[in-house]
């Protein structure tokens, strides 16, 4: 049975009496623009006329059309068509059912990076209709997935549309994926990665969004315990953020990073958690939080940003920690050393961030008059005598802070050395030096 010609009559319906009878809910009045974009979202890909968007039924294929018009409203070129790129899925039965990824891309900017990507995904399907028998009498049952995964593709969406108007600051490329199958043992994800992109060896890290509507009950981010994923986590959580996640080693469901973490590529899993109306008739939008969802969402911006222009997370970080260490230069990410440099006797850069470069940073006053402020992202080495090396700026902001924040840098007091196996080595790290004017 065809969807979309019974949901064109209902919003001829709608539209011929939205003027005398449609209110908007005065808890809606005070939304901001992301927050009224998100509902629009989600009240399209939960509603009942998509029964679901079970893989493989046309609630599925109507969501993944959607998908494909949000983005080209939003500039983002779509690599598969505008309804999916079609995939088939052999059943118990015999039978095949077809399935389908939404694909969007935006080119980053370096001639060196440009052709490597950063993946960031969300699911697409949920669960089909089902039936109960209630005293010999059948009843269909709806399962909408409001927050299973209506968010995360709200989300995927938004973000798209907050990366898109940034491109130029982007490094790498930037793949956009609905993946359908999801529910079907991530096949939408394995079929991207084995058959459908060409390119998957230049793949270097994977985001994907999925469940992220109840933030009151926790906002996580999963990444397998791979260091340098979390070392994004950790250097963000030195600078001012909307809401910081609980990295976590426990994985809160199954979902699409399953594919990439076997394929070997460095993947990081937000969400919001486990919720009691998960896969349920009862998981729709009275469930959201649209607020904390868009504090997720900024959060999950400025994370997306990091990795796109930030040097390439390791997969196998023991695995490489014994190849760079053998190295002459033997440079090796500051998380991966078995003992980190220090600053002032701790090992977390925000002492570094609290008590050195923020007590001794001075705001430009040309800075202050223009009204110039952001973060600006810098990397340096600690070599083996603790001494800061090599700094430089990965993403700039000005050339005023940018200076500003080499200055104070490269004015380091000495660390105490890493190391690595028992030997001192250079500990390279990369931090965010922000540059916040006060409000008067």
């Amino acid at each position: 049975m065809k969807r979309i010609p019974g949901l064109c009559i209902l919003l001829l319906l709608w539209a011929g009496t939205a003027s005398a009878q449609f209110r908007a809910p005065y808890s809606t009045l005070s939304d901001s623009e992301t927050v009224s974009a998100m509902r629009r979202h989600i009240g399209f890909l939960s509603a009942r006329v998509l029964e679901g968007r079970g893989a493989g039924t046309d609630g599925e294929k109507e969501a993944a059309v959607y998908l494909g018009e949000a983005f080209e409203k939003q500039g983002i070129d779509l690599v598969s068509a505008r309804e999916g790129d079609l995939f088939g899925v052999r059943q118990e039965s015999g039978d095949t059912l077809t399935s389908r990824n939404v694909i969007g891309f935006i080119p980053g900017y370096d001639k060196e990076l440009k052709d490597h990507y950063i993946v960031i995904g969300a699911r697409l399907d949920n669960l089909a209709p089902g039936e109960i028998t209630i005293d010999g009498v059948k009843h269909e049952r709806i399962y909408p997935g409001a927050n299973g995964n209506a968010s995360g593709l709200a989300m995927l969406i938004e973000l798209g549309r907050m990366l898109r108007t940034n491109f130029r600051l982007l490094r790498r490329s930037v793949l956009l994926v609905g993946f359908g199958g999801s529910s079907l043992n991530n096949a939408g994800a394995w079929y991207f990665l084995n058959r459908s992109f060409s390119d998957t060896a230049n793949v270097d890290a994977m985001i994907n969004l999925d469940m992220l509507g109840t933030g009151t009950s926790g906002f996580y981010a999963y990444t397998s315990s791979n260091p340098d994923m979390n070392a994004i986590v950790t250097a963000l959580a030195g600078t001012l953020q909307p809401v910081q996640p609980t990295l976590t080693a426990e994985e809160p469901y199954p979902s699409d990073h399953r594919a990439f973490y076997a394929a070997g590529i460095p993947s990081v899993y937000f969400t919001s958690g486990r919720y009691p109306e998960h896969n349920t008739e009862r998981d729709t939008e009275s469930i959201l939080q649209y607020e904390d969802m868009e504090r997720e969402l900024e959060y999950i911006y400025n994370y997306a940003v990091s990795l796109i222009n930030g040097p390439k997370p390791i997969f196998n970080a023991a695995d490489e920690l014994k190849k760079r260490s053998s190295t002459e230069d033997n440079v090796v990410p500051y998380y991966d050393c078995d003992r980190r440099p220090t600053f002032l006797g701790s090992a977390d850069p925000k002492v570094f961030l609290e008590r050195w470069v923020y007590k001794y940073l001075r705001y430009p006053d040309a800075a202050v008059r223009q009204g110039i402020q952001g973060r600006v992202l810098v990397d340096f080495i600690i070599d083996e005598r603790g001494k800061v090396t090599e700094a430089k700026v990965l993403r700039g902001v000005d050339p005023l802070l940018d200076d500003e924040a080499l200055r104070v840098i490269n004015a380091s007091p000495d660390w105490k050395a890493g190391s690595v196996l028992g030997k001192k080595v250079k500990a390279e790290i990369s931090l965010y030096v922000e540059f916040r004017l006060e409000k008067k």
